[in-house]
């Protein structure tokens, strides 16, 4: 039995210089599932994607691994230098697949349903981030982004390129841009922060169409940590997405971060989606 990859249709191009297709997965000639490649520009990069993946006849016979080893082959002739898929945690044959076929966990999505704002601790205060203070603290925040991204095996060009979009585009307006929670913590009349929280409120979707704010960054100061101010953080972060009138949070967790990965298991975020990745 002879498998191959036909396109659906032409391919569309995307914001930036991107493009993106959509394939059928043929056995004899017959329809057996669909995929689709995209390729997004990330610096002087293009990043793959595959997304769609689905065989609809004849699981277990080796066409899910053909169709994502075809899918890098278009990726790789259309120039991508690394290749990402997003896996639902309801899918457990994908990422046994994504395993298969070398890719490694960069990262989870997780989500939380909030029903109360916490009390946070005694003795610890939030005061948000001034005009005065932000240059500052987003030159902090992108270098320990970029520290997470290489060590979740990104290149240093790709890490770099990411690291500024996640966190230079965003502010429009600085401190003040709109939908942007900007908070540091600190103990009763102590002048040194214990760490700060980046809360986006640009709300997004969660399947049932409920709206999902974000949180962007949760980042105690060295001097601090292993004291619990990081469950501080998150309690806060509830809080302020609470009083917004948003009931839920999620957050992205790089996978190497095993301190972060219980910290958000014992609060109760579940995980989601979970973020494979390889080099082409």
């Amino acid at each position: 039995m002879t498998t191959t990859l036909r396109p659906e249709g032409p391919e569309t191009p995307i914001a930036a210089g991107g493009r993106t297709r959509r394939w059928r997965i043929l056995a004899n000639g017959r329809p057996v599932g669909a995929l689709r490649t995209t390729a997004v520009p990330r610096g002087s990069q293009l990043w793959g994607q595959i997304s769609e993946l689905e065989v609809t006849e004849g699981r277990g016979r080796g066409r899910g691994t053909f169709g994502g080893l075809a899918a890098e082959e278009v990726l790789r002739n259309w120039g991508c230098a690394r290749v990402d898929v997003d896996v639902p945690e309801s899918a457990p044959a994908a990422r046994g697949l994504a395993l298969t076929l070398g890719y490694t966990e960069r990262a989870r999505n997780l989500s939380k349903h909030l029903t109360a704002a916490p009390d946070l601790p005694r003795g610890v205060v939030a005061r948000p981030i001034g005009t005065e203070e932000f240059p500052a603290w987003l030159g902090q925040a992108e270098r320990n982004h970029l520290r997470s991204l290489l060590d979740s095996g990104l290149s240093e060009e790709q890490a770099r390129h990411k690291s500024r979009l996640e966190h230079r585009d965003l502010f429009p307006q600085g401190a003040d841009s709109p939908g942007v929670v900007l908070r540091r913590l600190y103990a009763d009349g102590e002048p040194e922060p214990l760490g700060s929280l980046w809360l986006d409120l640009h709300l997004r979707d969660l399947p049932d169409g409920e709206p999902l704010a974000w949180v962007m960054t949760v980042e105690v100061s060295p001097a601090h940590r292993g004291r619990g101010h990081g469950r501080t953080l998150m309690l806060l972060a509830e809080r302020e997405c609470l009083a917004a009138g948003v009931r839920n949070l999620g957050l992205n967790v790089f996978t190497h971060n095993g301190t972060a990965v219980r910290l958000y298991a014992s609060l109760g975020y579940q995980v989601a989606n979970r973020l494979y990745g390889k080099q082409l």
